[in-house]
């Protein structure tokens, strides 16, 4: 089974992703960058709330080669979540500043990666992403490019899903 999970921030997604995984072992896939716990105190106390989740069970993957872990899993995975594999492919390729054409082909192709890897997994996976194009257009280019960027690798990732969970206010809505 392959659910890919969204919503907003803190609207409930990553508890019900988890709750779908449930306590046999698995493979938690942290896609984001580890934080300078110095320059953001915040980001570090969030991902240390999500740590303390998680059972004891469970192994961690810090990395963002999401197609690599799809294809060498050995037990269901949660990937948390497409919008910091996203930020990182982007990172990564020191590509924020590039043509935005330039910056859609690179991550369609990544995307493509992670797609196929997915459509191959024999394991249960849960992809978490944020549903970032519900809002206001965001002023800064960069801001705009992720947005409309990550609603392109969730049309994909949720192509290649059997059931797709919108979460809002900690309610889940099966689509």
């Amino acid at each position: 089974m392959r659910i890919l999970v969204t919503g907003g921030v803190r609207s409930g997604k990553s508890t019900h992703a988890e709750d779908l995984i449930g306590g046999a072992p698995a493979t938690y896939v942290a896609t984001g960058t580890p934080p300078d716990r110095e320059q953001d105190p915040d980001w570090a106390a969030r991902i240390d709330a999500h740590r303390d989740r998680r059972p004891a069970s469970w192994g961690t993957v810090e990395t963002q080669d999401l197609a690599g872990v799809l294809a060498e899993a050995d037990a269901p995975l949660l990937v948390d979540c497409l919008g910091t594999w996203l930020t990182a492919v982007i990172d990564a390729e020191g590509a924020w500043e590039r043509d935005s054409d330039a910056v859609h082909d690179l991550v369609l192709a990544r995307t493509d990666e992670v797609v196929a890897a997915l459509t191959r997994c024999e394991q249960d996976v849960v992809l978490v992403t944020n549903e970032v194009g519900l809002g206001i257009v965001p002023e800064h280019r960069s801001g705009r490019l992720f947005r409309d960027l990550l609603g392109v690798v969730n049309q994909r990732v949720a192509a290649a899903c059997d059931e797709v969970h919108l979460v809002v206010a900690g309610r889940v809505l099966r689509l």
